[in-house]
């Protein structure tokens, strides 16, 4: 029988946070109330009917599997930049402000995966590395669905040349030109060419770039105006249990 999947993606709206953190702020790590941010999760996990596994994300590839459901309000998973479970109604979350949220699932073996792709965790592997974890509990690559969720686009993220060609040369495809022609990175794109050289079945991508849209949270964009830190969005993904 095959599995029914959940996704999704928050905004920055309908939240208790304030300030430069304003308003549905996810992350315990940017310096945002601690009870606005209990709150905001509460409302999420109540509205979408599932507990939440929250990551503490350092920019690596550890993978945390998740074979028991949390409790409601437990702590986050400390040093994991990615999570898997073949648990049904456990939503799995990850956390971005312009990295790019990847969220996998394989329906017909009834796994899970989500991943925080940032610049270091992309090139460093955290893609391959919840690949092997989602295969380890019965997923097939060929059998995994992705969604490469909104992150700063190619046309934004402006890097240094040399920073340009060292992630080019981990994750091949990520290397273009910024809308003033300088060195840029896409991570969406090298991502999407590695996930098809690991044999993932459908890749699909949300178009929004973090820096544009206002109505999500960007690192980039609130560093540039002088109002980081700014909170974070989550995208989230669990198996339906119905």
């Amino acid at each position: 029988m095959t599995a029914r999947v959940r996704r999704v993606v928050t905004t920055r709206a309908g939240g208790r946070s304030r300030g430069h953190h304003g308003t549905f702020n996810l992350s315990a790590g940017v310096g945002d109330d601690p009870a606005a941010v209990a709150a905001n999760r509460a409302r999420a996990a109540r509205e979408l009917g599932v507990p939440i596994v929250y990551l503490q994300q350092v920019h690596g590839t550890r993978v945390e599997v998740v074979d028991a459901v949390p409790a409601a309000d437990g702590p986050d998973r400390p040093a994991a930049d990615a999570v898997v479970t073949a648990l049904p109604g456990v939503g799995l979350a990850v956390l971005a402000a312009d990295c790019v949220p990847v969220l996998l699932a394989d329906r017909a073996a009834g796994v899970v995966g989500a991943a925080h792709a940032g610049r270091v965790g992309a090139a460093a592997g955290v893609l391959p590395a919840v690949v092997e974890a989602m295969t380890a509990l019965g997923a097939r690559p060929g059998g995994i669905e992705v969604l490469l969720g909104p992150a700063v686009c190619g046309r934004c993220y402006e890097v240094p040349a040399a920073m340009c060609a060292e992630v080019d040369a981990a994750l091949p495809g990520s290397a273009t030109r910024t809308r003033a022609g300088t060195p840029g990175l896409d991570l969406r794109a090298g991502l999407y060419h590695q996930l098809v050289d690991l044999g993932v079945g459908r890749v699909g991508a949300d178009p929004r770039c973090t820096v544009e849209d206002r109505d999500l949270y960007s690192h980039r964009r609130a560093t540039a105006a002088g109002t980081a830190p700014t909170g974070r969005q989550a995208a989230i993904t669990w198996l339906d249990p119905g």
